[in-house]
């Protein structure tokens, strides 16, 4: 629980938040991260806002999702698509079914400005940053009730998500250099054999 997850320093009074991250980046010190914890956005439109910017670049990403909540570019849906509408705009990701989630593009753009914050903080190139982990998991639903006919309830609830993101500077390529290439052995057995 996340009780257990807040551990205090017994005697000096400072609280450290101990959170627990689905994997590590490969290069702690290249990489920062944020995660926001029962927000009250849909889960299955923030998955597949998540899974639209998975790869970009810091800067890429967050002119992507300004597009989107201007309307301007589209969320291709490709998990959760039933009854998804269909539009020109998705055609740019090979998808014919697209939406424009405004609120999950904007907590995602709130989760994208702490994580360059933190990028700051610990002097990396905020530039060179590439989303490398986005996941989004569905959080504990909130219950509320509606009125149905004959006097019975029925359920209202909503489903809040999960979100941490991983983001890491960009490893310039490094050209593999030229080994000497061997000449190819053979045993006398083969070397008889016609081929």
């Amino acid at each position: 629980s996340r009780d257990l997850a807040r551990a205090v320093v017994q005697g000096s009074g400072i609280s450290v938040a101990m959170v627990k991250y689905s994997r590590e980046a490969s290069n702690p010190s290249k990489a920062c991260k944020a995660q926001g914890v029962d927000l009250r956005v849909h889960y299955k439109n923030t998955y597949e806002t998540a899974q639209a910017i998975k790869g970009m670049k810091l800067k890429v990403a967050q002119q992507y999702l300004q597009d989107v909540c201007e309307k301007k570019r589209c969320i291709p849906f490709r998990k959760y698509k039933g009854t998804i509408g269909r539009t020109a705009q998705a055609k740019e990701f090979k998808m014919s079914q697209g939406r424009w989630p405004v609120k999950s593009a904007k907590i995602v753009l709130g989760l994208l400005q702490n994580a360059e914050a933190n990028a700051e903080f610990k002097n990396l190139d905020t530039d060179n940053l590439v989303i490398q982990h986005v996941q989004v998991n569905a959080a504990q639903q909130g219950r509320r009730r509606t009125y149905r006919a004959h006097g019975r309830i029925g359920p209202y609830m909503n489903c809040p998500a999960h979100v941490e993101l991983i983001l890491q500077e960009a490893e310039e390529a490094v050209e593999k250099p030229e080994e000497d290439v061997k000449p190819k052995k053979f045993t006398k057995k083969q070397l008889r054999s016609p081929r």
